[in-house]
């Protein structure tokens, strides 16, 4: 499901799919075909992807956070959002116009999530659908997660039921893990357990922590293949306190997001420690989020014949050396699975999620569930998102 020729017929409906998780770094587009008969695959037509600027950021850093005025700045940061959505649109509809493609049917947008409490009844995603719907001549579906909590569910992970549609048909177990700022997994049964439903939850921090830590001391938004953190050692002390929250130990469903798992956080871990080589720490927030991932896995499937993972942590090199050694080590040697990036499946890592929520706009625009109830806990399954005409 690399980008494929422009070579779709109007039996197909283009969707495009927009996602800026809570890395803050981006918005990640794709262009999707899908088509009229179930089964047939999905063509990624095209990819783009359009940096944040460095106020756009941190303006969305801060609303991760009560502060003063944050209605009346939400409300601007939500309207800059929706230009960089639309400039993300533009350069995706330039390799259909002109090619014979069919019309885009809609655009399938996430929004920025800047508070996640389904405890509470509520998940906020800022955005502006009708903005983005005036700018671009399309209609937006947005808001896919409120409908779930809504009906009694956590509205996360919502990619599960993409990834068994996709990635789901071999005959043993694969779990595929996406290492986003948050972490979650999706368990999907082989055709052999017909007896077992998609399972997922959020496993807990992904790359979060560790972005937070390397730009506090580098000034880098990430710590490329691992590099620094490959340089330090593990605090094996400090890990274990990082791993005694209580969040760990809650049964699924469940869902976490910043208003956890932020360096307010940390340094309330860390403060028994004392000072520690920043290297150290580094290390440690990687191999704390490879152990809170492969423990889930040994815990909720066991019997994994597969791991694939996406997201930006798939191409930190270091993260996914320890991600296969603790996998190895929680299960047993002989049972141990290959770890790969999804590209092997045919997605590159860094389009898994875009792609995601333009098949939840598919799903929505034929009015068909999006959400796994396993999964988020729901009362049952709903039809996800909210229209927003051209």
């Amino acid at each position: 499901m690399t980008a494929a020729t422009l070579t779709v017929d109007h039996n197909h409906t283009l969707t495009i799919g927009l996602m800026s998780g809570t890395s803050l770094d981006g918005v990640d587009g794709v262009l999707a075909a899908f088509p009229a008969r179930h089964g047939d695959a999905i063509k990624t037509l095209a990819a783009a992807y359009i940096p944040f600027d460095n106020d756009l950021r941190n303006a969305l850093m801060a609303l991760q956070s009560s502060g003063p005025d944050e209605i009346h700045r939400e409300a601007l940061v939500a309207t800059r959002l929706a230009k960089y959505y639309a400039e993300c649109v533009a350069q995706l509809r330039l390799r259909g116009e002109g090619a014979g493609l069919p019309a885009i049917a809609a655009i399938g947008v996430h929004g920025q999530t800047i508070r996640h409490r389904p405890e509470l009844g509520y998940t906020r995603q800022t955005n502006h659908p009708a903005l983005l719907a005036e700018l671009s001549g399309i209609d937006v579906i947005s808001d896919f997660r409120s409908r779930d909590v809504a009906a009694g569910g956590q509205g996360a992970p919502l990619v599960p039921a993409f990834h068994q549609a996709i990635f789901g048909a071999a005959a043993q177990t694969r779990v595929v893990v996406n290492i986003g700022s948050i972490g979650n997994i999706s368990i999907l049964p082989g055709s052999d357990h017909t007896e077992r439903l998609t399972g997922g939850f959020d496993t807990g921090p992904g790359n979060a922590l560790m972005d937070a830590w390397i730009e506090r001391h580098l000034q880098l938004p990430y710590d490329e293949n691992g590099v620094w953190a490959a340089t330090g050692a593990v605090h094996h002390e400090l890990l274990k306190a990082l791993s005694n929250e209580p969040f760990f130990r809650q049964a699924g469903p469940k869902s976490t997001g910043r208003d956890l798992f932020n360096m307010q956080w940390l340094e309330q871990k860390m403060a028994p420690f004392g000072v520690l080589p920043p290297e150290d720490v580094q290390a440690t927030l990687t191999a704390f989020t490879a152990g809170s991932i492969a423990l889930a896995i040994a815990d909720f499937a066991p019997d994994v014949a597969e791991v694939y993972v996406c997201g930006g942590g798939a191409y930190n090199a270091y993260l996914m050396q320890l991600l296969t050694q603790t996998l190895a080590a929680a299960l047993r040697p002989a049972q141990a699975p290959g770890v790969h990036s999804t590209a092997a499946l045919g997605v590159a890592p860094n389009h898994v999620e875009a792609l995601a929520f333009a098949w939840l706009a598919n799903r929505f625009m034929h009015r068909l569930p999006g959400n796994v109830p396993s999964v988020t806990g729901a009362a049952g399954p709903r039809v996800l998102g909210a229209l927003y005409p051209a």
